[in-house]
């Protein structure tokens, strides 16, 4: 039943009672709840003004919304001095001693994806190696025609990366550091030997892919290189990076630039070569992919393949960093969570 004017009256006494009587912030939200909140009782009054004969019907809902608004100034008044109170209380209990010593910066440290690219360009430098760079938005021509990728041939789709609009349509986000490669045969005659660092991206995302990563590719040519050279190369590079005693593994694989082509795998530090979903149950993970310089590279930048032979290789920096720490999800590396990169 709406209530009467004699009903409202009461309940105006009571919140107001109820109002001075809180001695906290809760206590205040508890009353404004039970008498003006929006299922308090004077809100089911004015909800069931509707149902009042007509002749009361303008008096009792005006006395009901000057009652909520009395109320809800009251609680206002209300809070304000709570908080006041609970203010002056905290400034008698909480004092700043200004004799204490300041807090000075943390001290920060590399990214585990800075460290071990370092250590991997270190390490390719002491093996007779020199770095070279490219543009991170480069040609197609470059990232795939001039590396015996085709347009329209399905090679392309192992590789999709991110297009930029340009006037003649032919940018990407390189998908590999390999366009250093051509661009450095192009300005150089052999004997070449080159390591390429840098950023690369790819439309893959998953706890063993970032859409955003980062390699360092190697680049050898010379007369009378062989897979035999190529193997002990990455062979010593596996020792000084992860140990002697580490096993590793090479497969027969594709790469539309090499031929023929490998992948190298060392055995998972997660499980011990035992299995686990980060190595897909095999004990192994992939580091790199290698092989001799397709002769049809050689070809788009001067090279005689009667004359010289050579071998390329790429490996993703976040997947070696991942080995080196037994890290098992690379979003990880890129989240920026202070507490998970200061242990490295």
């Amino acid at each position: 039943m709406p209530g009467t004017s004699e009903q409202i009256t009461r309940l105006r006494e009571e919140g107001m009672a109820a109002i001075a009587a809180a001695r906290s912030e809760s206590d205040l939200l508890d009353a404004k709840g039970r008498f003006f909140g929006k299922k308090g009782a004077v809100s089911g009054i004015l909800k069931g003004v509707a149902a009042l004969p007509v002749e009361e019907r303008k008096a009792v809902g005006e006395l009901a919304n000057r009652t909520r608004a009395e109320l809800e100034s009251a609680f206002d008044a209300r809070l304000a001095g709570i908080r006041d109170q609970e203010r002056h209380r905290s400034e008698g209990r909480e004092r700043i001693d200004v004799t204490l010593p300041g807090r000075g910066p943390m001290p920060g440290h590399r990214h585990p994806v800075s460290q071990t690219m370092s250590e991997i360009i270190s390490v390719f430098r002491r093996l007779g190696f020199s770095v070279q760079g490219g543009p991170d938005v480069e040609k197609d021509y470059y990232n795939f025609e001039a590396l015996n990728f085709p347009p329209e041939h399905p090679a392309r789709d192992m590789q999709d990366t991110f297009y930029v609009e340009s006037a003649a349509g032919d940018l990407v986000l390189r998908t590999h550091t390999s366009p250093v490669q051509i661009r450095t045969m192009e300005r150089m005659k052999p004997p070449v030997r080159i390591i390429a660092p840098g950023t690369v991206y790819r439309s893959d995302s998953d706890i063993t892919h970032s859409p955003m990563f980062h390699q360092v590719e190697g680049l050898a040519v010379d007369r009378d290189i062989t897979m035999a050279d190529l193997k002990g190369l990455l062979t010593e590079f596996c020792r000084m990076t992860f140990g002697p005693t580490k096993p590793v593994r090479f497969r027969p694989s594709y790469f539309p630039f090499t031929e023929p082509s490998a992948e190298m795998d060392i055995q998972c530090v997660i499980c011990g070569g035992s299995g686990c979903r980060v190595c897909k149950e095999s004990g192994w993970l992939e580091i790199l992919g290698a092989g001799m310089v397709d002769p049809t590279v050689f070809g788009f930048v001067g090279y005689d393949p009667e004359e010289y032979s050579g071998f390329a290789f790429g490996m993703g920096i976040e997947r070696i960093a991942m080995l080196r720490h037994g890290i098992s999800d690379i979003r990880l590396l890129f989240e920026n969570d202070i507490r998970f990169l200061s242990q490295f």
